[in-house]
């Protein structure tokens, strides 16, 4: 089965991802492929450009690009990360044992978990951050439409708790698909759902 992850920035999908692959799940990422060609451009890989580089590929190869250069690094069992449009999810969903995870948190806690990680490029203020989200909803097919995406979601988990909690409700969505990889009794966390 292939595992797709789409949701907000800070919203819990790079530990979901984590998670996933000390389940056994090789991760791979659409980001990957806007910050592979960022490089080859001489970009630098803050958050402003590799957005335009990625609504660049888009208005060039078309909306769903990101998934299409991404489908032959995945094998019969694997994530994808960083999902961002309803296009994506099309190219994704040709494959039949493609699920798609949407994982989901109040902008403020995602805003507090940008400041505790550290990452460049993350917006330094709750306002900034708010106006960095805007730019990844927009209606323009090129460009990221993560609401849309995530509306798409096959199972939504709200990541409004603990590590330990995210990671039980990801175990039980993969449960809930048939796909929690070899026996795995006194699964944690509240159940799945927003």
């Amino acid at each position: 089965m292939i595992i797709g992850l789409v949701g907000p920035n800070a919203s819990g999908k790079g530990e979901a991802a984590a998670h996933l692959a000390r389940l056994g799940f090789p991760v791979v990422s659409l980001s990957d492929v806007v910050r592979e060609e960022a490089a080859r451009r001489g970009l630098p890989a803050e958050r402003e450009h590799l957005i335009a580089v990625g609504q660049q590929l888009r208005a060039a190869e078309g909306p769903g690009v990101l998934a299409e250069r991404i489908l032959a690094r995945l094998g019969a069992r694997g994530v994808v990360d960083s999902i961002r449009s309803p296009a994506e999810i099309a190219v994704l969903r040709r494959r039949e044992d493609f699920r798609l995870l949407g994982i989901d948190a109040p902008v403020e806690l995602r805003w507090k978990r940008a400041m505790e990680r550290g990452r460049a490029g993350d917006a330094t203020d709750l306002e900034s951050f708010r106006r960095q989200e805007a730019l990844e909803n927009t209606s323009c097919p090129t460009a990221q439409q993560v609401r849309r995406a995530l509306a798409e979601a096959d199972l939504l988990i709200s990541n409004d708790g603990t590590l330990d909690q995210l990671r039980g409700k990801v175990e039980q969505a993969l449960a809930a698909w048939g796909a929690l990889p070899g026996d795995r009794p006194g699964l944690t966390g509240p159940g799945v759902g927003a």
